[in-house]
């Protein structure tokens, strides 16, 4: 398997040292978009890679499936492209979809290519218990509390909690476009953006990005709390998050799939 990479960042980087260096799972990473020259110049050369700051020629390399690991921007301008290029993608900037009309029309040209766009299940769990639970229809509340340190916020430290957000999915997306993609992915799983309740906690004490899920349906009540260590260079970044796309690519491969 041949992966193209969008990004030049952390997760990027993450993953080449992953793949290619640590050889994590079968395939390789042989293309790089970007438009950090310098980095992608040093990462061509540390990795045996192809970098590109012109997308069209990044596209257009023998590359088998595309990750996404830059911005929500990037993703927009260039996953159409990746489908009619006809190659599968793994979106990182899920918060690419808080737009439901653009969700719904990259769904409708996966389908008419024949591609799949992969959603990694990025710093949370129990997604695969809430799509079960509301494939009838009795999924009926979904709530997501995320507790985080005021850095990786963004945020000037502050001596004690403060709740930045309580309310639905859809706005906390566009309060907090880069740290709730969490938020959106659980919505997609479940209820929408509309029906999903977060709340956003900033804590100076906290030593680990938090996030506690609550569902409740027919099938019962769940409640799952992840503390997710950061990545070492951006703690703005869950280590999970990186993690669940190399989970991605090696369940492509499988010829058995655990779970949806």
């Amino acid at each position: 398997m041949k992966i193209g990479v969008i990004g030049t960042g952390n997760i990027a980087q993450y993953l080449l040292e992953s793949i290619n260096a640590g050889g994590k799972l079968e395939g390789e990473i042989t293309s790089l978009f970007g438009r950090n020259q310098e980095v992608g110049s040093r990462l061509e050369t540390k990795y045996g890679i192809k970098f590109y700051t012109d997308f069209q020629e990044f596209i257009n390399s023998p590359v088998d499936i595309v990750i996404e690991a830059a911005t929500i921007e990037v993703a927009i301008q260039h996953m159409e492209d990746v489908l009619r290029s006809n190659k599968d993608l793994i979106l990182s900037s899920i918060g690419v979809f808080k737009d439901v009309k653009f969700f719904r029309e990259m769904s409708d040209l996966a389908r008419v290519c024949g591609q799949h766009i992969y959603l990694p299940s990025g710093a949370i769990g129990g997604l695969d218990l809430l799509q079960s639970a509301n494939s009838i229809g009795g999924l009926k509340e979904v709530g997501i509390t995320t507790r985080k340190s005021y850095e990786s916020l963004g945020l000037e430290l502050k001596n004690e909690e403060e709740c930045l957000f309580d309310g639905m999915a859809l706005n906390a997306i566009e309060k907090f476009p880069k740290n709730v993609n969490v938020a959106l992915l659980l919505s997609i799983a479940g209820l929408g953006a509309d029906q999903t309740k977060v709340r956003v906690i900033a804590d100076p004490l906290v030593k680990r990005n938090t996030h506690t899920i609550e569902a409740i349906g027919d099938f019962g009540k769940m409640s799952l709390t992840i503390e997710n260590e950061p990545m070492p260079n951006n703690p703005k970044t869950s280590y999970l998050a990186a993690l669940s796309i190399l989970s991605t690519l090696r369940n492509k491969g499988n010829s058995v799939i655990v779970g949806s």
